[in-house]
């Protein structure tokens, strides 16, 4: 079997496997509640393999994933784990329209939150500025 390999401005240390890529932009979508910690993990996996000064990434959640964005600890088990992550630059935005029907209100949501108007627009737009699309 012949494996043909591109290299791409590419290179590897170690286990920590850092791939230098040049600018990196991802939007991570969420919908399904039990799907978050999945989603934190690639992210956290993506960002421990990257270069984090090119890596532009965003979780947007919509439906019912938007209900571990609030600062409640009973409903949000990961509020840590986000909170490091936005650290580094991860950029978390919520729908508007999933937060006005579970009735959450901005003054409810962790301050590393942004609302956007419409989830699926963002979705759009971000893809159409060239992020790939991920959904765990």
């Amino acid at each position: 079997m012949i494996k043909i390999l591109y290299k791409l401005n590419t290179r590897i240390v170690n286990r920590k496997e850092v791939i230098d890529m040049g600018e990196i932009k991802v939007i991570f979508h969420i919908d399904e509640l039990n799907k978050w910690k999945l989603l934190l993990k690639n992210v956290s996996n993506l960002l421990h393999a990257v270069d984090v000064e090119k890596c532009n990434i965003e979780v947007m959640a919509n439906s019912e994933a938007v209900k571990l964005y609030t600062i409640n600890v009973d409903l949000n088990s990961e509020i840590s784990v986000m909170k490091k992550l936005n650290s580094k630059g991860v950029k978390f935005v919520a729908c508007n329209n999933a937060l006005n029907s579970y009735g959450i209100k901005k003054e409810d949501l962790m301050e590393c939150v942004d609302i956007v108007p419409v989830g699926v627009l963002e979705l759009i737009n971000k893809q159409a500025e060239g992020y790939a699309y991920i959904k765990p």
